[in-house]
C-alpha cells in the first residue's frame, strides 16, 4: 500500500519516535503553539495522540498552559530545554541511522533544533 499526504484518502503510519520529534521539533520551529494548531501542523488526531503530547509534558519534553480567553480555554505548548536536549542528543541521532521511509535524512547541523539552540545562545 502508498503512502498518502493528508488528502485522507489513504492513511500514512508514523512511529511514535517520529511523532514525539515532530512535536518538538514544531514547538521550537514556531517558539509556541495552541493545541490544535500544534496537532494540525504535524497532521496528528488529537483524540488519539493526546497520550504522547500528554507523555511529553509529563516528561518535562514539554510545557503546557491555559489561557482562558472569554468563556474559552485556549491550551498552549512550548517545548523545554530538556526537549530540546532530548531531540538532539536522542532524536535526531536516532533518525540518521534508522531514518524514514520515503523522508531525506536531515544533517543535524542543518536541523531546527540546531536552528534554536544558536538563536537561544545568541539572545544570551
Amino acid at each position: 500500500m502508498e503512502q498518502a499526504g493528508l488528502s485522507g484518502s489513504e492513511t500514512s503510519y508514523r512511529d511514535r519516535i517520529y511523532i514525539v520529534k515532530d512535536l518538538i521539533l514544531k514547538l521550537v520551529e514556531h517558539n509556541e503553539l495552541n493545541q490544535t494548531a500544534l496537532v494540525s501542523f504535524c497532521g496528528l488526531n488529537l483524540k488519539k495522540h493526546k497520550p504522547i503530547i500528554d507523555d511529553l509534558e509529563s516528561n518535562e519534553f514539554i510545557s503546557r498552559s491555559e489561557i482562558h480567553h472569554r468563556k474559552k480555554m485556549i491550551v498552549i505548548y512550548r517545548p523545554t530545554q530538556k526537549g530540546i536536549e532530548f531531540c538532539t542528543n536522542i532524536l535526531q541521532p536516532y533518525e540518521n541511522i534508522f531514518s524514514r521511509k520515503g523522508v531525506r535524512r536531515v544533517d543535524s547541523k542543518t536541523s531546527d533544533i540546531d536552528k534554536h539552540e544558536d538563536e537561544t545562545h545568541q539572545k544570551v
